[in-house]
């Protein structure tokens, strides 16, 4: 029954790259004992084509850094005509409550568990610059959402932006060159999760601290998400979990460069295995070779560490070739009426109609002044 499951999500995400559309955000929940979802896809770089990674990235809802884990040597710039690429559609869920928004920096992931629904969205985001460190271990709620953001810069980022010779407006009005995007969500007192006006940084550490989402993901973010929704920031670069059939599984991310010695150096980021974790991958069932191929691969990707893999089990489904599923470049990724693509007819029906809303909002000054960005 599970791989029939899995089986249908994976049509459904191939159909939907066919047709050109935002997709493959709404996942079912797996059993409370599972946190596995999802199928990997497998597509081939149109011979013509002179896109650049982002615009793959954007296509199939990953960040740039979903991309380059699972597809290590890619050029960012210019992927190689008729090479293929892995979509990493396959996740572990992570280890914290299946509510609200839990956003998981270390894979520049935003997941969204809606009320009554049984489902996960699961979107790309970007986040702060190193020392400008979005939040990792905080649980609030969404204060408050607007329409139309305005952007106050602060005394440190005018300071800033001096100092390269650039000048920053004192107030960026609300529309569609804000650099907040067009919708906002405002969490705690100093952040947002908001859009942007740009096509590329999300998968990447861009902001002064706020999280990033592209303009369509914001829009269907601002309309479904009620004000009041908890809010759980999170840093697990490693998840770990074992499934129902008693298969174990590590997902391994490039940890976030602590220190300026880090983010310059060409070694890699050591990987802590925290207590939850050990539990799963220190069993007599590890295949240890297994194991630490994934701590040296860090692709980002599920992988099976009991045995081998059965069946083509974690091998990607390859999505058929045709015009409309070739990403399109743009200047900036425009605001969109589509709600996330959802991948069975149940989640559809439960997740197309937007909750009821305070729609109390307090003055614009308020809203963005104290916000970082």
């Amino acid at each position: 029954m599970k791989k029939s499951i899995r089986a249908f999500v994976t049509l459904a995400l191939a159909f939907a790259a066919l047709s050109h559309s935002a997709f493959a955000v709404v996942y079912p929940l797996p059993a409370k004992n599972s946190r596995l979802i999802g199928e990997n896809l497998e597509i081939t770089v149109p011979q013509d084509s002179k896109l650049p990674l982002e615009a793959f990235a954007a296509q199939y809802q990953m960040g740039l850094s979903n991309l380059l884990e699972a597809n290590p040597g890619v050029d960012v710039y210019l992927p190689q005509a008729g090479s293929k690429l892995t979509i990493p559609h396959q996740l572990l869920l992570p280890d914290a409550p299946r509510e609200g928004i839990v956003i998981n920096s270390a894979e520049m992931r935003l997941y969204y568990y809606p009320k009554g629904t049984n489902t996960v969205v699961v979107l790309p985001i970007g986040i702060g610059e190193l020392g400008k460190d979005t939040p990792m271990d905080w649980v609030t709620s969404v204060q408050h959402k607007k329409d139309g953001p305005t952007w106050t810069p602060t005394k440190k980022m005018h300071e800033e932006y001096a100092s390269r010779g650039e000048k920053l407006l004192e107030v960026f009005p609300a529309g569609p060159d804000n650099p907040m995007g067009l919708y906002a969500l405002y969490i705690g007192r100093l952040y947002a999760i908001h859009g942007t006006n740009a096509n590329f940084g999300i998968g990447l550490r861009v902001s002064h601290g706020c999280v990033r989402l592209r303009a369509q993901d914001i829009k269907w973010l601002f309309d479904n998400v009620p004000v009041g929704t908890r809010v759980q920031f999170i840093n697990q670069p490693m998840k770990a979990s074992v499934e129902p059939d008693g298969s174990r599984y590590v997902e391994i991310h490039n940890p976030l460069s602590q220190t300026e010695e880090q983010f310059n150096s060409r070694e890699p980021v050591p990987i802590a295995i925290t207590p939850a974790v050990s539990k799963v991958v220190v069993d007599a069932t590890v295949n240890q070779s297994e194991m630490d191929a994934a701590l040296k691969a860090r692709s980002g990707m599920p992988t099976k560490i009991t045995g081998l893999v059965e069946n083509g089990e974690s091998a990607p489904v390859a999505t058929p070739e045709a015009a409309g599923a070739v990403p399109q470049e743009q200047a900036m990724t425009p605001a969109t009426t589509e709600g996330a693509a959802v991948a069975t007819p149940e989640a559809a029906q439960a997740e197309t109609q937007p909750q009821q809303t305070s729609t109390e909002q307090p003055a614009d000054a308020a809203a963005t002044t104290n916000s970082k960005f």
